[in-house]
């Protein structure tokens, strides 16, 4: 399930408020600032700080790579 462009536009980092980035597959939405992620369920974001998963230095540098390979830009324009 992807989310819809309208409620990307208006998603951001509950800690720092910024933009995410965010992949259609099981990676949900990314804050490479923070690194963090926020996990998808049933098609409804979980935007909650306590429940964002940390993500390791190798898996942030994948998760970079595959945005850039993939043209994938963050939710908003800071």
């Amino acid at each position: 399930m992807t989310l819809s462009p309208e409620l990307l536009a208006v998603l951001a980092c509950p800690e720092d408020k910024g933009p995410l980035l965010y992949f259609g597959d099981d990676r949900g939405l990314y804050n490479p600032r923070l690194q963090r992620r926020y996990l998808i369920t049933d098609g409804i974001p979980i935007m909650l700080i306590d429940e964002a998963e940390a993500v390791s230095d190798e898996e942030h540098v994948v998760l970079l790579a595959k945005a850039e390979s993939e043209g994938i830009s963050p939710t908003f324009e800071a």
